[in-house]
């Protein structure tokens, strides 16, 4: 067969191989293909019709081919439409290579943020902005004890210089607490997507260092948590200061294992094992309240058991009551301003500074729930009102419907809403999440900043020569330092630990986030009422626990559960030999400086 040269184009002046050889090959066809190498067809321009218009020719043409749409049939002489489809070709390998290359650089880039240090990828930060924000940390730690007035003022050098130590240990200490403890209050919001990282940090930042500057206790016990004997250390300051230093530092470095493997591990215990430590060692069987440590103990079986019975019991009345609702959208608005009212009530009456008489603290706390409840109930109307007022839409349309209410128990498993009602019904309880979490996050700067402060304001008492007695007065300035510590810890490290109880135990979304986050908060505030031995972190890991089996055995991981609970029982050992091992190297110490 003669090829034909008769057809040509304006467009084939520079023909590469591809098109000569199908302009010299025209008996040869490119049937209609689909790319193998580029899924998303979507891409590359369909090759199935190719209509000749009256312009693509060339004067010259002598023989112009048609091709019919559908058809099968093409004439022997399809130089032009090989031609096409040999150019199409090459726009299409053209297409691919861009394609590949952008695949390669999207590849390098995750490959380079994996090699990002940690904090830069959770804040999804340059390495460099890490770095500084670091380094100005560092810095500021090294340098502001130098003017703070707790520094001492008018002592020799030598004491001077281990009131820096000293003061350096506490922001250690409270480091290392806003490394782990913080997760309490933000890492369900930011497992749940109500909060980015960020944003969690941000917010708890805030309100942590408020906390702690506005509700700290202004007056601890030298012997911590009620666990040590005061009288068998009279006399004995030097060691009584080596032992409290030991302690921080002990409890310091077991919460920083503990918040680099993303366990969330009680700082409350952590001090407790340092002192139980230091006292049985230094001080004797009799040094030890072991009442006070078996309650500690049983916290660990009373804490999470009570978190994850209330968090269950919370999610399914979700479920049950707002879920399976005509409408659910309308039942979480209506719900979230009494859930709110009830929670601020009750956070307020026992966690803030309230006047001391029953009948005004009680007022107090009403006005707060109430004031609570309305501030939702606006946010709510204001930022979802524009899918409230659609309810016959979503009730019109099964797809977008809800589930029927009829002969439902309790504990039956309920599917949830979608579309517009699954939007409402995240969306309020978003917002009552992020509620709970900021006054979790200021009840906890201003309670557990005393973790670290505490055994701090004692230490510098003794050396400084001040009261050894029973009570010790903390410092505003501590009381600050103390602050900034948690926000250092949870600006660099925080995202570990949220990480774990955000992610890692179960799955969590705004409903279960809320219950788990409500349940813990009641357990915690009702227990300290009562005086039950409760921790809040084995309280809050409990409650995530809970809300995952609410959903069934297998939406809980099993082996991050098992990673917790074993760090939860070595933390007071470890704590404990941690202690004894700097009080001796501190006593060493002490006794060639003194």
């Amino acid at each position: 067969m003669t090829p034909s040269y008769c057809l040509s184009s304006t467009r084939n002046t520079t023909t590469s191989g591809a098109a000569a050889f199908f302009l010299h090959n025209s008996h040869l066809y490119l049937p209609k293909h689909r790319s193998l190498l580029v899924p998303n067809e979507t891409q590359l321009p369909r090759r199935e019709t190719l209509f000749l218009k009256p312009q693509a020719l060339s004067p010259k043409s002598c023989f112009p081919t048609l091709r019919l749409k559908n058809s099968k049939f093409i004439h022997p002489f399809a130089s032009i439409s090989s031609f096409a489809e040999a150019e199409g070709e090459e726009e299409q390998k053209e297409e691919i290579k861009v394609n590949d290359h952008r695949h390669e650089v999207a590849k390098s880039t995750k490959e380079d943020e994996d090699d990002l240090p940690g904090m830069a990828q959770a804040f999804h930060i340059s390495s460099s902005t890490a770095s500084a924000i670091a380094i100005c940390i560092a810095f500021m730690a090294l340098s502001l004890p130098l003017f703070m007035k707790s520094l001492g003022q008018g002592l020799s050098l030598k004491i001077k210089l281990l009131s820096y130590v000293t003061l350096l240990s506490g922001f250690y200490m409270a480091w290392n607490i806003g490394a782990n403890d913080v997760a309490n209050a933000m890492g369900t919001s930011v497992g749940s997507g109500a909060l980015t990282l960020r944003q969690a940090v941000m917010t708890a930042a805030v309100l942590e260092f408020s906390g702690a500057l506005l509700m700290g206790t202004h007056v601890t016990s030298t012997m911590q948590k009620g666990i040590l004997v005061a009288t068998m250390f009279q006399g004995k300051d030097t060691l009584l200061f080596a032992g409290l230093l030991s302690s921080l530092a002990a409890a310091g470095t077991w919460l920083q294992v503990a918040s680099y493997y993303g366990w969330p591990v009680s700082t409350t215990h952590c001090i407790v094992g340092s002192m139980v430590g230091f006292g049985l060692v230094y001080g004797g069987v009799g040094a030890v309240f072991w009442s006070s440590l078996a309650r500690v103990i049983s916290s660990w079986v009373i804490s999470p058991i009570m978190g994850a019975l209330v968090s269950f019991l919370v999610y399914k009345c979700i479920r049950r009551f707002v879920y399976s609702a005509p409408n659910p959208g309308q039942a979480a608005a209506a719900a979230a301003p009494v859930a709110v009212f009830a929670g601020v009530t009750g956070i307020s009456f026992a966690a803030f500074p309230l006047s001391k008489s029953l009948p005004l603290a009680t007022t107090q706390a009403l006005a707060f729930g109430t004031a609570g409840a309305v501030l939702v109930n606006r946010i709510i109307r204001k930022q979802l009102g524009h899918l409230l007022l659609q309810p016959t839409t979503s009730l019109a349309e099964p797809k977008e419907g809800t589930v029927p209410s009829k002969n439902i128990g309790f504990l039956s498993d309920i599917a949830g809403p979608k579309g517009t009602q699954l939007e409402i019904v995240y969306g309020v309880f978003g917002y009552m999440q992020i509620l709970s979490a900021c006054f979790m996050s200021f009840a906890h700067g201003g309670n557990d900043v005393s973790n670290a402060i505490g055994p701090l304001a004692a230490a510098l008492s003794i050396l400084q020569g001040g009261a050894s007695g029973t009570e010790i007065v903390i410092p505003l300035d501590v009381l600050a330092w103390g602050g900034f510590g948690i926000v250092a810890g949870l600006a660099i490290w925080g995202y570990r630990v949220i990480a774990t109880i955000g992610k890692k135990i179960t799955e969590l979304t705004p409903t279960r986030g809320f219950a788990a986050e409500f349940a813990a908060a009641s357990v915690v505030l009702f227990a300290s009422k009562l005086g039950l031995p409760i921790s809040a972190t084995h309280t809050l890991v409990g409650a995530v626990m809970g809300v995952g089996f609410a959903r069934g055995l297998n939406s809980v991981r099993a082996e991050t559960v098992r990673e917790i609970v074993v760090s939860w029982a070595v933390t007071i050992p470890v704590g404990a030999i941690l202690s004894v091992l700097y009080t001796w190297i501190l006593t060493k110490l002490l006794s060639y400086i003194l």
